[in-house]
C-alpha cells in the first residue's frame, strides 16, 4: 500500500465567522448580553445566572488587577469544585491572565514545588485551604474571606483584550523526569477545541452539561467553557454522586441533563445500568483511558469515545461508538476532530502502511504552547515535524494502527507510563519520590491488576532494616497524590537485571502475602461495629484481614472502591455515610466511631416505637 505523507486531518479549518478574537471572556461576556436571566451553573441548591456569571467575574477580576495581575500573569487556582471554581478561572481570563487549577487535595510539598515551578505568586483559594497555602509570600485570595472586599470592586468588564495567542491555561501532569510537567494551552487552541465540541454535538443554550471531573484534570476544560461560551447551563455534581454509577445515572434523569464526561471506568458502568427510555441525555462523552466495552443495544444515548493528551488540549480523535462492535478488539478512538492531524509513524518518523502499529503522533491547532519553564522538555516531546515546514507534531508515546475506515485503533505505551482511573502516571516521578526515603538504596516501580483496578507495586532494595510501611507510606503522601501511592511494596536483595544491564521486569517477583512488606500487625476489633467495617473493608480489597488502623487508602483503596464501602455500610447499619469522611476517617477504627456516632445521631431522632422496632429488627437478624 501506498502511504501518503500528507497529514491525517479531519474537517476544514474553523474560518467561517468565528470570533476568535473574543476568546472565551468575550464570548462568555456576549452570551450575558443576550440571554442574563438564563441559568449559567447549578450546585446543589445555588445557582448563578448568567448576568451573576458576568458581574461576579467582573468583581473578582478587577480585584485581582489590584493586585498585580496583568495579561501574561500565571494564577494558582485552588478550590473545590463548587460554584467559585467557573467563577474564578473566568475571572482569571477576563483579567488577561491565565489559570493553573491545583486539586486541594494535592499534598503540600507537591503543591509547592508546582507553585514554585510554574513562578506563581499569587493563589485564588478559599479560606480553608489558605492556611496551608501561606509560604514564600505568595499573595492568597481567598474568595469566601475576601468577599466583602471583592464585592466593593466594579462589575464593568475588565479593560483588557485577551488574544488568541495569549496563554489561556496550564495543567500539570506526572513527569518522567522524577517532578510533573506543566501543559501550557493557549487560547486559540481551547477556541478550537470549543467550536468543534459545539458543532459536532449540537450545543444550544437549552442543553444541560455537567461538570464532574476533578479541576487539576484537563476535561473539566472541556467541561466548561463550550457550554459558558453557547448560553447553556452547567450543573456540577457532586463528589457522593460522580463516584457512584448507579446514584450518577439517577441524577442525570432527574436533572435532564442531555450531555455529559465520564471518565473512561465510571462510563462503562454507567453503560451497563439500566436507563429508562426518558432520559434527557443524547450523549455520554468518555475517555482519559482505553475503553473495553461497546454499548449494549438500545441505549438511549450515544457514547463517545475521545482520545487525547493534555499536550494536545483534551480531544484530538473522536467518535461514537457502535453498539454492536468486534469481540476481538476494544472500540476504536475514532478519527482526528477538526484542525488536528495524526499520524502513526515509525522510529525514523516515517508513516507505516494503514493497519501497521507506529507511534501516535499529534499535529494542528489543538497543540498546546509546550511545557511551561521547560524548553529542554518541549522541545524533546514537540518536534519538527516532518511534512510540514515549520510545523510541529507532539510524539504522545503511544500505539496505534490507522483502520481501514479511516478510525484509528490504541495499543497502549512505547514506556512505562500508565494511567490508572484516567490519571497519567510516570514510574519514574513516583520511583524518584521513594528514592528520596533514607532507607530505599533502589527501586523500580510497576502497574500490575488488582482487585478492580490496576495497582502500583513498588520493588525496594533497601539500605538497612525495613522501615515500617505506614512510616513508609506517609512519606509519599507528603510528596504524591493518593493515586500514585504504591498499594504494595517487595523488598529485593536486589533488583534483577537483563543482558542489556537494564532491570528485567519479567523477572520481578509477583507480590503476595509471603513477599510484601508488612506492619506489625494493628490492633483487632474490639466491638461489632469495628469487626462489621473491617470485614467489609477487608471483602472489597481483597484481603485477609484489615486491623483498626490500617489505613483504606494504603490498602489500594481508592474512591471507587469508597463508593462501595459506603454503599455496603449503608445496608449493613442504615445510615447515609458521606464519601468525603472516608477521606477525613480512613481507618477502621475512626470509621466505625463515625458510624456509631451517626446511628446515635438516628436513634436519638426516632421514636419510642421505632426504637424497639429497629431493636427486634436488630435481634432477629
Amino acid at each position: 500500500m501506498k502511504v501518503s505523507e500528507h497529514p491525517r486531518s479531519s474537517g476544514p479549518p474553523v474560518r467561517d465567522g468565528a470570533p476568535s478574537a473574543l476568546c472565551v471572556p468575550g464570548l462568555v461576556q456576549r452570551q450575558a448580553a443576550l440571554t442574563p436571566g438564563a441559568l449559567a451553573l447549578a450546585c446543589g441548591l445555588d445557582s448563578v445566572t448568567y448576568a451573576d456569571l458576568e458581574q461576579r467575574s467582573n468583581r473578582l477580576a478587577h480585584y485581582l488587577c489590584t493586585l498585580g495581575v496583568h495579561p501574561g500573569s500565571l494564577v494558582g487556582l485552588c478550590l473545590d469544585r463548587s460554584l467559585d471554581f467557573p467563577v474564578a478561572a473566568l475571572a482569571i481570563l477576563k483579567a488577561g491572565a491565565a489559570y493553573l487549577p491545583l486539586e486541594t487535595r494535592t499534598p503540600s510539598q507537591r503543591l509547592k514545588t508546582m507553585l514554585d515551578a510554574a513562578q506563581v505568586s499569587l493563589v485564588v483559594t478559599q479560606a480553608a485551604q489558605s492556611e496551608w497555602l501561606k509560604s514564600d509570600g505568595r499573595t492568597l485570595v481567598a474568595m469566601d474571606r475576601d468577599a466583602t472586599e471583592i464585592g466593593r470592586c466594579s462589575t464593568d468588564a475588565v479593560p483588557v483584550r485577551v488574544k488568541p495567542e495569549d496563554l489561556a491555561y496550564v495543567i500539570y501532569t506526572s513527569g518522567s523526569t522524577g517532578t510533573p510537567k506543566a501543559v501550557a494551552v493557549g487560547h486559540d487552541s481551547l477556541l478550537n477545541l470549543i467550536i468543534w465540541h459545539n458543532r459536532t454535538f449540537g450545543v444550544t443554550p437549552n442543553d444541560r452539561a455537567t461538570q464532574l471531573a476533578s479541576i487539576g484534570f484537563d476535561a473539566a476544560v472541556w467541561e466548561l467553557w463550550p457550554y459558558l461560551v453557547t448560553g447553556a447551563s452547567v450543573h456540577i455534581v457532586d463528589d457522593e454522586t460522580r463516584a457512584d454509577a448507579e446514584r450518577l445515572r439517577d441524577w442525570l434523569v432527574r436533572e435532564k441533563i442531555t450531555v455529559s464526561f465520564a471518565p473512561t471506568p465510571l462510563a462503562e458502568r454507567l453503560i451497563q445500568s439500566q436507563w429508562p427510555r426518558a432520559t434527557a441525555l443524547r450523549f455520554l462523552l468518555t475517555g482519559a483511558d482505553t475503553l473495553h466495552h461497546f454499548p449494549p443495544p438500545g441505549l438511549p444515548f450515544a457514547l463517545v469515545n475521545n482520545y487525547g493528551p493534555t499536550e494536545c488540549t483534551v480531544v484530538a480523535t473522536s467518535a461514537i461508538v457502535p453498539a454492536q462492535g468486534s469481540l476481538a478488539e476494544s472500540p476504536s478512538i475514532g478519527r482526528p476532530i477538526t484542525n488536528a492531524e495524526v499520524h502513526v509513524l515509525d522510529g525514523a518518523m516515517k508513516p507505516v502502511p494503514d493497519g501497521k502499529l507506529g507511534e501516535i503522533y499529534i499535529g494542528g491547532a489543538g497543540l498546546a504552547k509546550g511545557y511551561l519553564n521547560d524548553p529542554a522538555l518541549s522541545a524533546e516531546r514537540f518536534v519538527t515535524h516532518p511534512f510540514k515546514p515549520g510545523g510541529r507534531l507532539y510524539r504522545t508515546g503511544d500505539l496505534g494502527r490507522y483502520l481501514p475506515d479511516g478510525q484509528i485503533a490504541f495499543h497502549g505505551r512505547n514506556d512505562d507510563q500508565v494511567k490508572i482511573r484516567g490519571y497519567r502516571i510516570e514510574m519514574n516521578e513516583v520511583a524518584s519520590a521513594l528514592r528520596r526515603h533514607p532507607a530505599i538504596r533502589e527501586t523500580i516501580v510497576v502497574a500490575s491488576n488488582g482487585v478492580g483496578d490496576r495497582q502500583l507495586v513498588a520493588y525496594v532494595v533497601l539500605r538497612s532494616t525495613p522501615p515500617a510501611l505506614a512510616e513508609l507510606q506517609h512519606f509519599l503522601s507528603q510528596e504524591l497524590p493518593d493515586y500514585m501511592l504504591p498499594a504494595k511494596f517487595v523488598p529485593l536483595d536486589a533488583l534483577p537485571l537483563a543482558a542489556s544491564g537494564k532491570v528485567d521486569r519479567a523477572a520481578l517477583p509477583a507480590p503476595n502475602d509471603a513477599n510484601i512488606l508488612r506492619d506489625v500487625p494493628s490492633p483487632e476489633a474490639s466491638n461489632p461495629t469495628e469487626q462489621r467495617v473491617a470485614e467489609i473493608v477487608a471483602s472489597l480489597l481483597g484481603l485477609a484481614r484489615v486491623g483498626l488502623k490500617d489505613n483504606f487508602f494504603y490498602l489500594g483503596g481508592n474512591s471507587l472502591f469508597g463508593t462501595q464501602v459506603i454503599a455496603r455500610l449503608r445496608d449493613a447499619f442504615g445510615i447515609e455515610l458521606p464519601l468525603l469522611k472516608l477521606f477525613d476517617h480512613p481507618t477502621a477504627s475512626d470509621l466505625a466511631a463515625e458510624v456509631e456516632r451517626l446511628m446515635i445521631e438516628k436513634i436519638e431522632a426516632m421514636s419510642e416505637d421505632d426504637v424497639q422496632r429497629l431493636l427486634s429488627q436488630r435481634r432477629a437478624s
